[in-house]
């Protein structure tokens, strides 16, 4: 049987940067109708050479070996699509001009009919709902997964024969992620190739023909989709591979008495001028010892609810009581020792810190400004704990753009125990980091959770495979909570029809954790 013809080539290709490898020695082929997956911990190239594919390099970089784009177009859809959509214009003006390009050998009498029926099946081919609203409206009044099909559309439009997808299903909860699968096989059905650039080995197992995993800008291990994944060589593939956590955060013998309680909280998001309501609850309560996951889909009302426990959003009515007593709404109104006891980490943790100043002096301020510590004490104590989470003193003393994502995410958590919180509020904490990081962030969590002055745990998370070993788990949709309870129980046997749906899509339904 006759391959089909290879439309795009990298060949030995090698990006330096100050010396640096960020890839190194490179080689793919790209044919029609395929999905060629690039699999690898944050770091490891994939991106910077799925961007070489059309000519984009860091600046400084030195390139070497060759690549070839014979005869078509190629789309990107970026990690944040909002980063190349116009926040100025409206979508459906963005699309219209792009479509009367393509029509502009029409007779003019036919060509604002042409573009629109251009628009109207890229929206479709990108499986796009609710077209006219999504039309009219600005980028910033999308969601997170409107931009990425809109940014879709655009690729379709102009006649892209190769869609680079970079990251596509991260920090979507997995209605959103069967639906992104849909669509790029929808994609690849019509005969444009992916290269896809994903640690979600899960889209990469459904979607790919072809796996390349890479390590520190090399390729270590290559081959059909199933070879890879099902009979892996490469030791270093072997351990992206490796299942999730199964063992509790917590010690369930530890449980105490009632720490924090939530009572017709009521939240709203102000759209247009006018005050929305975007969350109700009636009742949710933490206890000490004990983690709580908060799970749902994109839009749900997770962060939102996160943030009203931890002062960052004040629009809200109703209680929030720690220990009995009514926290402020904001955190402006909170005292130190309120501020302390109620800690947040931030899913973006590299927004979450000064680029100008050291990680060290960062998590030290903490104990200086909510505990009144000596300055040098506090850099002592903040020593031992980034220790403690895996992060040396050479590391820390650096900036944080000289720090991986995940180590981010540990002097985060570092920050917030620097306060010697009674809960920690952690969002969406593993989004975006490969499965070896993912696994060492939650097995952290678990040993930080088992030490005699453990805070309590508020995990927001998408992921169930994450949500799987909490004490108790919490379903938002709508911004409600549709089923609470233990979480052996909401994740083996749920009964409101959006947690088995919620399951049922990420196929972990059933999946139990060992007590």
């Amino acid at each position: 049987m006759k391959e089909d013809p290879v439309i795009a080539a990298v060949t030995g290709l090698t990006v330096e940067v100050d010396g640096r490898a960020l890839v190194d020695r490179v080689s793919l082929r790209i044919r029609p109708g395929t999905v060629t997956a690039l699999v690898g911990s944050s770091g490891s190239g994939k991106t910077t050479t799925g961007l070489a594919l059309l000519g984009e390099f860091p600046a400084g970089a030195r390139v070497t070996g060759e690549v070839a784009v014979h005869g078509t177009r190629i789309g990107y859809i970026p990690q944040h699509p909002a980063a190349v959509l116009n926040p100025a214009r409206r979508t459906g003006a963005l699309l219209r001009d792009m479509a009367r390009q393509q029509v502009r050998d029409l007779p003019r009498s036919r060509r604002r009919a042409a573009a629109r029926q251009r628009v109207t099946q890229a929206l479709a081919d990108a499986q796009l709902d609710d077209v006219e609203q999504v039309l009219g409206r600005y980028p910033h009044q999308l969601s997170g997964g409107q931009q990425q099909r809109v940014v879709l559309a655009q690729a379709l439009l102009l006649g892209a024969g190769i869609i680079v997808a970079d990251e596509p299903t991260t920090g979507q909860d997995a209605l959103t992620t069967r639906r992104v699968v849909d669509q790029l096989a929808t994609v690849a059905a019509r005969g444009i190739a992916v290269l896809l650039l994903s640690h979600d080995l899960d889209v990469v197992r459904e979607l790919a023909d072809e796996v390349l995993v890479m390590r520190g800008g090399r390729v270590v291990e290559k081959g059909p989709a199933h070879r890879v994944l099902d009979a892996p060589t490469h030791p270093w593939t072997k351990e992206l591979l490796a299942g999730p956590r199964t063992l509790p955060y917590a010690d369930s013998g530890r449980t105490g008495a009632e720490l924090l309680t939530v009572s017709g909280l009521t939240a709203h998001h102000r759209t247009g001028g006018a005050r929305v309501p975007v969350l109700s609850v009636d009742r949710l309560t933490l206890r000490s010892g004990e983690c709580l996951a908060v799970v749902g889909r994109s839009g749900s009302g997770k962060t939102t609810l996160a943030r009203c426990l931890a002062g960052l959003h004040r629009d809200h009515t109703g209680q929030i009581l720690l220990d009995g007593t009514a926290l402020p709404r904001s955190l402006r109104d909170r005292s130190r020792a309120q501020l302390a006891a109620v800690q947040y980490v931030f899913q973006d943790a590299r927004a979450a810190f000064d680029e100008h100043r050291p990680v060290l002096d960062q998590v030290a301020r903490t104990a200086v400004r909510l505990r009144g510590a000596d300055p040098r004490e506090a850099a002592g104590e903040a020593r031992r704990v980034l220790t403690d989470l895996g992060l040396g003193e050479e590391l820390v003393r650096r900036l944080p753009g000289l720090l991986s994502g995940g180590e981010l995410q540990r002097a985060a958590l570092a920050r917030a125990l620097l306060a010697r919180p009674r809960v920690l509020v952690c969002d969406e904490i593993t989004s975006g980091l490969d499965p070896v990081t993912r696994r060492s962030l939650v097995d952290l969590l678990a040993v930080l959770m088992r030490r005699q002055d453990a805070p309590a745990v508020v995990l927001v998370t998408h992921d169930l495979d994450t949500a799987a070993p909490a004490t108790r788990v919490a379903v938002l949709d709508g911004g409600e909570v549709v089923e609470e309870g233990p979480g052996d129980q909401i994740l083996n046997a749920p009964r409101h029809p959006f947690t088995i749906a919620l399951l049922d899509a990420s196929g972990r339904r059933g999946a139990a954790v060992r007590p």
